[in-house]
């Protein structure tokens, strides 16, 4: 059991955690949702194992553990700042795509967390209308409405970035 679990947490992680960050808005809450979520998984090994998509039943426990958490507080124990405290290195500037990872990321945490789940798992994960629908717990109309009042809102806030492809049209499959 735990052979098979082992495998699937080394392929499963590096997939789940961008779109765990990015949802959660901070990396340290990303993580402790990870870690709650394989748990879960891990308890209930067996009926991950049946599931039709157990990397997409994982990320649904995922989605549940960030909500959770910022349902009940629990990811604001810590305090994140947005500078670092000078450790007296000198430190080369980053690449620009690095930036831009940045700016977008720092443009969804403005928005609510049902906004920016749709954005991420649309747009980080490529899923369908349908597929955000099922992971959520919701109906593809709540997802149309989400995405488009996530993407008025970043439109609103950062038009440079909503121009620049964030908000081109895909095809639904």
């Amino acid at each position: 059991m735990s052979g098979d679990f082992a495998g699937f947490f080394a392929a499963a992680w590096p997939r789940l955690y961008p779109m765990a960050a990015a949802v959660a808005g901070e990396r340290g809450a990303a993580e402790d949702a990870l870690q709650a979520a394989f748990a879960k998984a891990y308890s209930r090994w067996d009926k991950v194992c049946a599931a039709e998509h157990p990397e997409a039943y994982v990320r649904r426990i995922v989605l549940n553990e960030i909500a959770g958490a910022r349902r009940y507080g629990f990811a604001r124990r810590e305090r994140p700042s947005e500078q670092l405290p000078l450790d007296g290195r000198s430190h080369d500037s980053p690449e620009a795509d690095v930036v831009r990872r940045d700016e977008v990321l720092s443009a969804l945490r403005s928005l609510p967390p049902r906004q920016r789940a749709v954005l991420v798992l649309r747009y980080y994960e490529d899923l369908s209308e349908a597929e955000i629908a099922r992971s959520l717990g919701c109906s593809r109309g709540t997802v149309k409405s989400q995405a488009s009042a996530a993407l008025a809102s970043l439109r609103r806030l950062r038009p440079d970035l909503v121009a620049s492809g964030l908000d081109a049209p895909q095809e639904e499959r």
